[in-house]
């Protein structure tokens, strides 16, 4: 199989090209080789190679910057994986594309999780370009997986466990927020999920994809530390209080990030819980150093 992957110097493109190697002729792409925001650029590039899929890694996932920034948000979030789809089309290709849990509202009852088909409304510069990157590739395309992901931390670059694994080891004291519920999600398990959906032939749509089970960055925090030995008092704060104590500017976090597998699993889809993912990218990040 021909297959594309745009995006190529991000934690996940890493993962997915690693997975998808064998057995399978990649063509890897940076922003430098092909502009997502381009059109023509991308008709050309994709009609000419012709590749069987294209996984689409490249997204703009600064959420506080995308709100001053939301014109080249919207150009690398919502045009670009609609250029991608309408030439997808053309060339016969099948796209996977990478989503989030902001093109919710994220205020659902915390006794609920996301499903696929939940009301969007997104409240963030960010969720709205994800979500116009969503409907660019559902209003071009047949044959599309759309993967809503959360919480993503893995090998390479900067990420939340090696963050707070220096701050515990830094520190005697931490203060995490309590209040935001979601599923970190290992980016390897991310690309397995993504490798048997393409494998399996599991029918074309939306997919939340998450390591299951529901967790807040407090709870995920203590977790981290603890397989790790790191002995460190986490503090559990609310977003406010957070807010107001780092004299921080965000954009607004969702509290609910839970999103059903429900969907993934009926399609015959493992999904692995997020503690055992962590205790795998513990151990992995262990051997890289």
């Amino acid at each position: 199989m021909k297959i594309l992957i745009t995006g190529a110097n991000g934690m996940l493109a890493k993962e997915v090209k690693e997975k998808f190697s064998e057995g399978n002729e990649l063509t890897l792409t940076d922003v430098a080789e092909l502009d997502i925001t381009n059109e023509k650029m991308v008709y050309d590039f994709i009609t000419n190679l012709k590749p069987d899929l294209i996984i689409n890694c490249a997204a703009y996932t600064a959420v506080d910057k995308a709100e001053e920034n939301l014109e080249l948000a919207d150009r690398i979030n919502g045009d670009g994986p609609t250029n991608l789809a309408k030439a997808a089309k053309s060339a016969g290709s099948k796209l996977v594309h990478i989503s989030t849990d902001y093109v919710f509202g994220g205020d659902l009852d915390l006794s609920k999780a996301y499903k696929e088909d939940d009301e969007k409304k997104p409240v963030t510069a960010y969720g709205i370009t994800k979500l116009h990157g969503e409907q660019g590739i559902q209003n071009n395309l047949e044959e599309y997986y759309i993967f809503r992901t959360a919480w993503l931390y893995g090998l390479g670059g900067n990420n939340f466990v090696k963050t707070m694994t220096k701050l515990g080891t830094d520190r005697d004291e931490l203060s995490v927020v309590s209040d935001q519920h979601g599923s970190p999600t290992y980016a390897k398990d991310l690309t397995e999920i993504i490798y048997q959906a393409v494998n399996k032939k599991i029918p074309y749509g939306v997919y939340n994809a998450t390591n299951e089970g529901f967790t807040t960055w407090y709870d995920f925090t203590k977790e981290i530390l603890a397989e790790q030995g790191i002995e460190c008092n986490v503090k559990p704060v609310t977003t406010a209080e957070y807010i107001e104590m780092m004299k921080v500017t965000q954009a607004k976090r969702p509290f609910n990030s839970q999103m059903s597998k429900d969907k993934l699993k009926q399609a015959g889809i493992n999904v692995p819980e997020w503690k055992d993912g962590l205790k795998r990218y513990l151990e992995e990040a262990h051997n890289e150093n």
